[in-house]
């Protein structure tokens, strides 16, 4: 059935891509859920293992947390959002941007995460055409964007989303679906002891942390799906992006020289880059030396 499915989207090329942006709307719906309640899962369970690690009483969850239950409710009034609300895109601009009960206005963030995401669908099909590499390499988008979220949001990157990641490229190497499994071994290792050999050198000069160690596990999972021949480029483009947007926040006065900016997001738009089109990155840095 599966290659009776494959063969079809061959054919019609139009169909598959068309399928794969609408599963984009649908999945940048459900990441919307994941960017907003991981890291109040992730709270909750560091307050749980603190109290049970100072023998302190812990008061039981009033309802069940997580990313199926409870069902989303409008952050103003507690309306539960039916089914007919909750159509990505569309029941945001049918309601106008606002809740159905209180009218309160729904953030612009829900329906630019999920157009972001069917297009970022759209691009890899595109790429990889129908393929076990568009399957993986879709995982491997949506999970790079659900953790960016969070990123940028909480300054955190979930181990929940990192690592099950990196064990995915390291198995897809057995089978040598973007690179070989030796590469891709080296690569999860080379990519988390560059950045932590980095934060070691900035620790021991200056006194400050200046990264936090998800990063380590973020650019080893990038390592682990594209190859430590990737690395220097992933950090080259990330470092080059990160400078360009911290330096035009800071002269726009929308942050200060001492805020702490996320690098995981771009970390992994570098990385994501250098999936679909790292041969030709790293020949444009060569051309340039």
């Amino acid at each position: 059935m599966i290659g009776d499915l494959a063969s079809f989207f061959q054919l019609f090329p139009g169909v598959y891509l068309t399928c794969l942006f609408i599963l984009g709307l649908c999945i940048g719906s459900f990441l919307n859920v994941v960017i907003y309640r991981l890291p109040v899962m992730m709270q909750r369970e560091w307050r749980h293992d603190c109290l049970e690690f100072l023998e302190q009483p812990n008061e039981p969850e009033s309802e069940s947390f997580n990313l199926l239950v409870p069902r989303s409710r409008c952050g103003h009034c507690g309306h539960r959002i039916s089914a007919g609300e909750n159509i990505p895109v569309l029941s945001y601009l049918i309601l106008r941007g606002k809740c159905a009960a209180c009218g309160t206005s729904i953030s612009i963030q829900y329906p630019l995460v999920e157009i972001f995401v069917a297009l970022i669908s759209l691009v890899v099909g595109w790429h990889f055409g129908v393929s076990l590499q568009a399957m993986a390499a879709l995982v491997f988008s949506w999970c790079l964007i659900a953790a960016s979220g969070v990123d940028i949001g909480h300054k955190l990157l979930p181990d929940s989303i990192t690592l099950p990641l990196m064990w995915l490229g390291i198995f897809l190497a057995l089978f040598n679906v973007f690179i070989d499994l030796e590469t891709s071994i080296i690569g999860a290792m080379g990519g988390y002891l560059s950045l932590w050999s980095v934060f070691i050198l900035f620790k021991l000069t200056t006194g400050k942390e200046g990264m936090g160690h998800g990063d380590f596990k973020l650019l080893a999972m990038l390592g682990a799906w594209v190859g430590w021949k990737m690395l220097f480029v992933i950090i080259l483009t990330a470092s080059l992006v990160g400078a360009i947007v911290g330096i035009t926040m800071i002269l726009l006065k929308k942050t200060e020289r001492s805020t702490q900016i996320p690098f995981g997001p771009y970390l992994a738009a570098a990385g994501w880059l250098s999936l679909l089109w790292g041969a030709e990155i790293s020949q444009f840095y060569f051309s340039l030396l």
